[in-house]
């Protein structure tokens, strides 16, 4: 039996609760001067105030069990962050692409010319196993250095199923190895490929038939880039409608780029989640709303395109429940970086600190399903758990876009830092 107590955190801080938080309760956080928290094995055995936590400790811990002690005096300890949109797992890059965007060509442009999510798909096939895992790996490091302990990962850089296989295996093999949580998302409806050019329909049918199969218990989620110039309306239902019959449970990238209807479609079927969100309407985000739909906002993806940022703070105030995602990707967002996600979201869309705080933990674990056990720093939850270098919770914003995290304990374990 392992014990962990970590004590006298200037500012012990997390939402509450085992589903996502909505509107104003985003704010309610639970902020706590001389905090503590207490492990065993792991799971979270108690938090609160130093003095109660240790009387508990007292009357938990059996003669000669042994306690690794954290002082945590001066730093602040929150939840471990949670990345509910990542595609992390690629060949290739595409730096050229990105410089040409900056010189004033578009994505959809680029998309056009053969370049973007085709250019990664033909360097992600042609990648073996082994050269995937590693970058795989190197980029989880990455992850947790910033003091994310779940991550999603999506497939969809393969036009084939034998390619969207090698990309699940690269997944089911670095959740077994790496110390992040990773949660799995099929998304073989990620773009059409060159030979079902102009019969996207008829890919849809392939992945029906080939591709849920094969992704079938191994991805908890399906996933589909519902956009103009690539799957409508109602090629995105017809495969949703589907994947749910499979028992996937359902995301979407959402009225990204032009305003298609996406967001209202994630209410209509009831995803877990709808992304991106940058050109939803008011109506279909009411409607999410209604459905309980999870808005996850990528702020750093609207920096690197520079497209206006999604309404969060319309959301917020409309009493959704708002989550962010770094969307890390190796074209239109090449970055992990929660620190300027937060950044993004308090200084350009308007949220407090608070509301961001519980959108990178709380929320964003209900953004794929697992809110009921990690998220928050509450007693028979996940001991993930970051000790930030700061006296309190504000300077996330205050001390913007800078990397704050001192001690990432994954699971009861110390993965970084003491």
């Amino acid at each position: 039996m392992s014990w962990l107590l970590i004590e006298h955190a200037d500012e012990l801080v997390t939402a509450k609760g085992k589903a996502a938080r909505r509107g104003s309760e985003m704010n309610a956080l639970l902020v706590i001067q001389d905090g503590a928290v207490l492990t065993k094995d792991d799971r979270i055995a108690a938090a609160g105030p130093t003095g109660a936590v240790a009387a508990q400790l007292d009357a938990l811990v059996r003669e000669g069990e042994t306690v690794t002690r954290i002082d945590a005096a001066g730093k602040t300890v929150i939840p471990g962050f949670v990345d509910p949109h990542t595609h992390f797992i690629f060949g290739g890059y595409r730096e050229e692409e990105f410089n040409r965007r900056l010189a004033g060509a578009t994505y959809m442009e680029i998309m056009k010319m053969g370049g973007g999510i085709a250019s990664t798909n033909r360097a992600t096939k042609e990648a073996s196993e082994e050269e995937l895992y590693a970058a795989g790996f190197h980029r989880m490091e990455r992850m947790l250095d910033l003091g994310i302990t779940t991550v999603e990962g999506k497939t969809g850089y393969g036009e084939d199923t034998k390619t969207e296989d090698k990309m699940l295996r690269v997944m089911e093999r670095l959740n077994r190895d790496h110390p992040v949580d990773i949660a799995m998302t099929y998304m073989g409806a990620h773009s059409v490929p060159p030979r079902y050019k102009g019969r996207s329909g008829d890919y849809v049918d392939y992945l029906i038939a080939e591709g849920l199969p094969m992704a079938r218990g191994r991805a908890a989620f399906c996933d589909v880039f519902t956009e103009e110039g690539v799957f409508s309306l109602e090629e995105s239902e017809k495969l949703l409608l589907a994947a749910r019959a499979e028992g996937f449970k359902l995301k979407m990238h959402a009225d990204e780029i032009v305003p298609l209807g996406g967001a209202g479609l994630a209410a209509k079927l009831g995803a877990t989640s709808a992304d991106h969100l940058l050109k939803a309407s008011d109506d279909d985000l009411l409607a999410m709303r209604g459905a309980g739909v999870v808005a996850t906002l990528l702020p750093c993806t609207a920096f690197s395109l520079r497209e206006p940022y999604a309404r969060g703070r319309f959301m917020i105030d409309s009493g959704l429940a708002v989550a962010l995602g770094t969307d890390f990707n190796p074209g239109s967002c090449y970055t992990q970086s929660v620190p300027l996600m937060i950044a993004l979201a308090t200084i350009y869309m308007n949220m407090t600190i608070d509301e961001a705080l519980t959108a990178v933990t709380l929320n964003a674990a209900a953004a794929i399903g697992r809110a009921d056990s990690i998220g928050s720093l509450e007693s028979g939850k996940q001991a993930d758990i970051v000790i930030l270098d700061c006296p309190g919770y504000k300077h996330l914003s205050y001390h913007f876009a800078m990397n704050l995290v001192e001690t990432v304990i994954k699971a009861g374990v110390i993965v970084r830092g003491n």
